[in-house]
């Protein structure tokens, strides 16, 4: 789950071994399955040279905002540091909400990644390169996301502010998206018109 629901629930840490750690084993404890293929995708996409240098100190330079945020502007209070604490859950998904999360990841990450593999299949680099953009962004932001809402280290506000920067980046990435793939593109010499 990803977006706004997962950035301001919190999840119940009821095991007593991880009660009293460090914030490095907090990161590791964090980490799921999920967000170790995500970070194989951030890996791909970033070692492909398929995302422009911009894409690619983006999230360097969020990631420290958000650090600059969760110490001088939003700090935690001293009650609610660690994952033990008790937090109050601020936001709970209807069933709805979760049918809209549901096709919002449908629609902004299974069909770009079929998008990717038909561009793959068909040889159009300029698909590949118009779209991996986006999926890396989308990658970077549901990983952090998922470690910044598995530390207690970060307030609802900077949870927030996880999807709010991150999309408004992707607005402009899937622009440039539309107008490579839709708008600037030329057929090629022998192409047949039907």
């Amino acid at each position: 789950m990803s977006g706004i629901s997962l950035a301001v629930e919190t999840r119940p840490d009821s095991n007593p071994k991880t009660q009293n750690q460090t914030p490095v084993e907090d990161v590791i404890h964090s980490l799921r399955v999920i967000d170790l293929q995500l970070a194989a995708f951030i890996t791909v996409f970033s070692a492909s040279g398929l995302v422009p240098l911009f894409d690619l100190v983006f999230p360097a330079v969020t990631s420290a905002y958000l650090l600059f945020l969760s110490q001088l502007v939003f700090p935690v209070h001293v009650g609610h540091v660690g994952p033990t604490s008790t937090k109050k859950t601020l936001f709970q998904p209807s069933r709805l909400f979760r049918v809209y999360m549901f096709m919002g990841t449908f629609v902004g990450l299974v069909l770009p990644l079929a998008y990717v593999l038909g561009g793959f299949v068909k040889g159009d680099e300029t698909a590949i390169r118009s779209v991996a953009p986006h999926l890396f962004l989308l990658s970077f932001q549901v990983l952090t996301e998922n470690v910044v809402s598995g530390l207690g280290l970060f307030s609802s506000p900077v949870r927030v502010f996880v999807p709010m920067l991150y999309t408004v980046r992707r607005i402009f990435v899937m622009l440039d998206w539309i107008h490579d793939v839709w708008i600037d593109k030329t057929m090629p010499p022998n192409a047949e018109i039907k």
